[in-house]
């Protein structure tokens, strides 16, 4: 039998940048070895759940190439693939387990079960619970069932009990039983709790392989406890290193972005991530780093997953994505900046159509390729090309140049351009600048054109802005720059 392995991501919020790294590894795994990836959504928490994360998963995968082949969109053999619509399925086995003697009902009220946790704590005993309900006559606890409103389900622990299994990452792993504690499978027969529902998931759905991050390492003996108790099998466990900020705490929203809308917003590309994310835990076995979708799904291998926490560089992902961002084509690239540029108000008139021709457009973002990390950068680099340049005459002055001579400086490349009548190239314009300036400092000429050109203290060559302006915006600009430096202080 191929393998299908699953992620089940709580509609509670936008999706995660952890759990689509775990959905990718998943993905990768049924890609490298054959088999089906199945998205399936944990909704039971009715208060926290919403339709609006739903989507946010839904859209946030697709938009990273992650493709279940089997979700509550897609459909499959074992739908429904939204716990809040398999409720009947979980009753049954709660049910089962209660009849079996494998859960009870326990009514301690949760200030009770907090001072039992304090007291344990302060005699420096593991905290678990261990019900004294679990010897209560099953008829007599489901009689206070219907007089008590505060109750839950627990299933019941056996003593003594080690329980082992291999993780494909970490190898053999056991843990005492009686560290466990008797654990909470369900509020009601007909509201599961996540350590019983997912249980009977993976076994409904025949998952063979579950691989997921290694914080849920605590809930696999728990869940394999039930599925005994139920004779169900136990799928295999891998389980993935966790994502740690860059002072290897756990990454959290005080170190930035945590979710994948948040790093689409900021203009990385999902090609970018999903190379990146493809790293945060696993390696070739070389110095490669820069993979495509089809390199990856031929040479993933759950055996080169680390044991240890992978680190989230934010610069190295800004160096890959400004790697992928110079594969693209011009054209191409530009469809992705017109959003941002639109964003920050350069694109579009008052009658929301395009101020500018799609040629000028791509000049401009051909210009910044080579030199863009993020298509959220593009709006501040290249605003002087979409709305005429404030100037700051001390930014006009080349060292210790005065104002008469910026002015004479700006005059001259003026009149050098009114003189020139050949095609307006780059290479053009340097050669007649640079025969002008001969062996003379360049920056006396060409630093106060390139600011009167942009206004900024950082940007492409003279050269390559006048290129793109044109000659007139450019005179026009190199004019303005030198009524600027005449007009008086304020």
């Amino acid at each position: 039998m191929r393998a299908r392995v699953r992620i089940a991501p709580s509609p509670t919020g936008n999706l995660h940048i952890g759990t689509a790294r775990t959905a990718l590894f998943n993905y990768l795994y049924t890609k490298r070895y054959g088999g089906k990836f199945v998205l399936r959504i944990e909704d039971t928490d009715l208060e926290r759940s919403d339709k609006k994360f739903e989507k946010n998963i839904f859209e946030g995968l697709a938009w990273l190439g992650i493709e279940p082949d089997e979700s509550p969109e897609k459909g499959g053999p074992y739908a429904s693939y939204r716990q809040s619509e398999r409720i009947e399925t979980y009753k049954k086995y709660i049910e089962q387990l209660l009849a079996d003697g494998n859960a009870f009902y326990c009514f301690h009220s949760e200030r009770e079960l907090e001072e039992e946790r304090e007291k344990l704590m302060e005699a420096k005993r593991p905290p678990v619970h261990l019900c004294e309900f679990r010897l209560m006559n099953a008829e007599e606890a489901r009689m206070l069932t219907e007089t008590k409103s505060a109750y839950i389900i627990r299933f019941k622990i056996p003593a003594g009990r080690k329980i082992e299994f291999h993780d494909l990452i970490r190898g053999d792993l056991s843990f005492e039983s009686d560290l466990l504690g008797d654990f909470s499978i369900a509020k009601r027969v007909d509201v599961p709790l996540y350590n019983f529902a997912v249980v009977v998931d993976d076994f409904k759905m025949k998952i063979s392989h579950v691989i997921r991050g290694e914080d849920h390492i605590s809930n696999t003996p728990k869940q394999i406890l039930l599925a005994e108790a139920l004779e169900f099998p136990i799928p295999q466990f891998a389980h993935l290193p966790l994502i740690l900020a860059s002072d290897r705490s756990k990454m959290s929203k005080r170190h930035g972005a945590t979710s994948v809308t948040e790093y689409r917003e900021q203009g990385y590309l999902p090609e970018a991530l999903f190379n990146f994310m493809a790293l945060l835990g696993w390696n070739p076995g070389d110095d490669r780093e820069l993979f495509s979708k089809e390199e990856l799904t031929r040479e993933f291998s759950i055996e080169k997953v680390q044991k240890s926490g992978a680190v989230f560089d934010v610069k190295k992902l800004d160096w890959m994505n400004g790697e992928y961002i110079r594969q693209k084509s011009v054209e191409e690239l530009t469809e992705l900046c017109i959003p941002f540029l639109e964003r920050v108000g350069l694109l579009k008139n008052q009658n929301d159509k395009l101020k500018f021709k799609i040629d000028y457009i791509r000049n401009v973002i051909g210009l910044e390729q080579p030199r863009l990390k993020k298509l959220s950068e593009i709006g501040e680099r290249v605003d002087y090309f979409f709305r005429e340049p404030e100037y700051d005459k001390e930014l006009l002055r080349w060292k210790d140049m005065t104002d008469t001579e910026i002015s004479t400086s700006l005059k001259r490349s003026e009149e050098l351009i009114m003189n020139y009548q050949s095609s307006f190239t780059k290479e053009n314009l340097s050669d007649i600048f640079l025969r002008e300036i001969g062996s003379g400092d360049k920056g006396r000429l060409l630093w106060s054109l390139r600011v009167a050109l942009s206004g900024k203290k950082a940007s492409p060559g003279p050269f390559e802005i006048m290129e793109v302006l044109g000659k007139e915006k450019s005179l026009k600009r190199i004019k303005s720059a030198n009524q600027a430096v005449s007009a008086p202080s304020k």
